[in-house]
């Protein structure tokens, strides 16, 4: 998930300071580091194979979260953006709003044989500003629950086919989470609190959204608060009450929690389902991974979508088209992808028998049609400030330095200057 300044191509190749390109070249951005990057990597290129070789795409990958998006906006302005770039859809959100985007239509998916049943409802609604569609989405990437299958094993929670039994409820998961410390004498479930505010918000954000009465964080695009004061101190206390219990960790960074699960300390583990990678390169483990169990009315999970945008340039029929094949490429290309751990938006491998072969990914696919977006926002979305405000907060929760009241007094106090900031673009 996290990117680097590292790329195929320069960034001054890519078009911010107009260098001339070959017309039947496209300029590609992205923000892909680690194992996205590698696997992004493999299909540039089969689509340079595909389309006469090096010069046929020019690809350049920028730092992760607002640095890249600030990029990718002033590139717009500046009349020189990429022909094809990737966003979040929590962040082509405010780019749409701010008329940076081309709109997609069903004539622009047409040029390349798709349309907007290619794609899974959710996530393709999930790119609608007003009455129109700005993404063309590539996946969908849910806060998802790991389990250490030996320790499972052991603990009595897995079927004979070594998938993980249903778990529906909060006694019922805290009674797996007890078994599971009975097996290994230590705290049971694995959750970062320490320098991962976005994965304490996707904590939250899952937790909160399965009860009734739910209410989005932030209404009016960012400009009013709206979110269920109860249910968000009742969603803090239910996590503080865990750990008071032994049941989760108070304290453990990010490499931390997953090297619990991993090494066998800790029997489940909650993250991004990127981490798949990093699981599978561990000698000797055997893990599974299902959507976050539903622990109160209804199944939700937080999650994000990489999408493919066309930032706003005057564009012939020929460099639409061109564009779009780009986007397609990628897409035929949508189980390599998965191999990293996201769910195919793209419904010809989503419903494919090589995607429901591939496991453990195909068993937590589901999490996509549970899916819960960051509130729309000029500061919200992935990487952002709202994600690292609230989910500091959190953080303070878990480690058991601030009561749940607290922490959203602060919340409220630290955001209220975005609320009252109009959108800078």
């Amino acid at each position: 998930m996290s990117g680097g300044l590292a790329g195929c191509g320069s960034p001054l190749a890519a078009g911010v300071a107009g260098t001339p390109l070959d017309p039947g070249s496209v300029t590609f951005w992205n923000l892909f580091g680690g194992g996205d990057g590698a696997r992004l990597q493999t299909m540039l290129d089969e689509y340079r194979t595909q389309h006469g070789g090096a010069s046929s795409l020019t690809a350049a990958t920028f730092a992760w979260g607002n640095p890249y998006y600030t990029k990718v906006v002033l590139a717009t302005l500046g009349n020189k953006p990429p022909d094809v770039a990737v966003a979040h859809a929590t962040r082509a959100t405010i780019l749409a709003q701010a008329d940076l985007l081309e709109p997609i239509t069903e004539d622009l998916l047409g040029l390349v044989g798709l349309s907007s049943s290619s794609f899974t409802e959710s996530v393709w609604n999930a790119g609608k500003v007003g009455d129109s569609y700005y993404t063309v989405p590539l996946d969908t990437h849910p806060f998802v629950m790991y389990f250490n299958s030996d320790v499972c094993q052991k603990a009595g929670l897995l079927a004979g086919d070594g998938k993980l039994n249903s778990i529906q409820g909060t006694e019922a998961f805290e009674a797996a989470l007890t078994a599971i410390k009975g097996v290994t004498g230590a705290t049971p479930l694995a959750v970062a609190s320490v320098g991962d505010t976005a994965g304490q918000w996707r904590l939250f954000q899952t937790l909160y959204w399965q009860q009734d009465g739910a209410t989005p964080f932030l209404g009016d695009d960012g400009a009013t608060l709206t979110v269920n004061e109860d249910l968000a101190i009742t969603t803090m206390e239910y996590t503080s009450s865990l750990v008071k219990k032994g049941l989760l960790t108070p304290t453990e960074d990010y490499a931390g929690a997953q090297t619990l699960m991993f090494t066998g300390k800790a029997g489940f583990y909650m993250q991004g389902e990127w981490e798949i990678t990093t699981a599978q390169a561990v000698e000797g483990l055997k893990f599974g991974m299902v959507p976050v169990p539903q622990l109160f009315d209804k199944p939700a999970a937080q999650a994000d979508s990489h999408t493919f945008i066309l930032p706003r340039m005057d564009r012939t029929d020929a460099q639409k088209k061109l564009a779009m094949g780009f986007i397609k490429s990628m897409l035929d290309q949508s189980l390599t992808w998965a191999k990293g751990g996201h769910i195919p938006a793209f419904k010809e491998t989503l419903d494919s028998a090589e995607y429901k072969a591939l496991e453990p990914q195909a068993d937590y696919a589901s999490a996509a049609e549970i899916a819960n977006y960051d509130p729309p926002g000029w500061y919200s979305g992935s990487g952002s400030n709202f994600e690292n405000i609230v989910g500091a907060q959190l953080g303070l929760v878990q480690q058991q330095l601030a009561s749940p009241q607290d922490a959203l007094a602060a919340m409220k106090s630290q955001l209220q200057t975005y609320l009252d900031t109009p959108s800078p673009v």
